[in-house]
């Protein structure tokens, strides 16, 4: 009875350690699989990592942007005339003046002397008026060079003002879209980093898991050859 009960016991050992073996095999080889498959994701994203980039590199040159702006100037003061107008009409006033001085003095009989100083009263009143309107030409013709010098100053710097600042904001929207560009590429990197690791940690994991598996699997192989032992030996005591 006591063969029976032994050979019983060992039997029932000998299932255990068979389903124990069956079934930490099966575990072995999901866990295999698993690693498999991380392994095969992290091989695939490294594969298919994005280029390193510049992303300064397609900025371009503004210099095309600046214009020569010498040729908006001018120097108004090249072409001031010289009044000459008061000049003429006091000649021509000088010489009315010394005709009908003339005449009077020879209608009325007078002297040549009583002539020359009317003449010359009359001349240096002439004088007089003609010098004042050519110095007052002289000053409207300075006063619209000075005008027109102004206005091109004020024309050229509003000219340079305006090319300047199409140029910055050129360069200061390259700038900001190198940077979005220098930002894109380092999320893409940081996300597949993160995506490996994660996948790293699975492959680990899942590889653990399959030495375990295999290592209960050995166990119960151990266990099965040992019931076998213990059955045989009741067997051949209970001979």
């Amino acid at each position: 009875m006591a063969v029976v009960t032994a050979i019983a016991g060992a039997a029932i050992a000998v299932g255990g350690a068979v389903a124990g073996s069956i079934s930490a095999g099966k575990e072995a080889k999901r866990a295999g699989r698993r690693a498999a498959s991380a392994r095969a994701r992290m091989d695939y994203i490294e594969d298919n990592r994005q280029e390193v980039i510049n992303p300064y590199d397609q900025m371009s040159s503004v210099a095309d942007m600046a214009t020569d702006l010498q040729n908006t100037l001018s120097n108004p003061f090249a072409n001031l005339s010289v009044a000459t107008g008061a000049a003429e009409m006091q000649a021509e006033q000088a010489d009315i003046a010394l005709a009908n001085t003339l005449d009077t003095l020879l209608a009325t009989g007078a002297g040549a002397g009583g002539a020359t100083a009317l003449a010359q009263a009359a001349l240096q009143s002439k004088k007089g008026v003609s010098a004042s309107i050519e110095s007052q030409e002289a000053t409207n013709e300075k006063m619209k060079a000075q005008g027109e010098q102004d206005a091109q100053k004020a024309r050229y710097a509003e000219a340079v003002r305006m090319q300047n600042t199409e140029m910055q904001d050129e360069i200061r929207l390259q700038g900001a879209q190198a940077q979005g560009r220098a930002y894109e590429f380092e999320s893409q990197e940081q996300r597949d980093e993160n995506e490996l690791a994660r996948l790293a940690g699975q492959q680990q994991q899942a590889s653990a898991q399959r030495s375990s598996a295999k290592a209960g699997q050995a166990a119960a192989w151990g266990g099965l050859a040992s019931a076998g032992g213990s059955i045989m030996g009741a067997g051949l005591a209970g001979m």
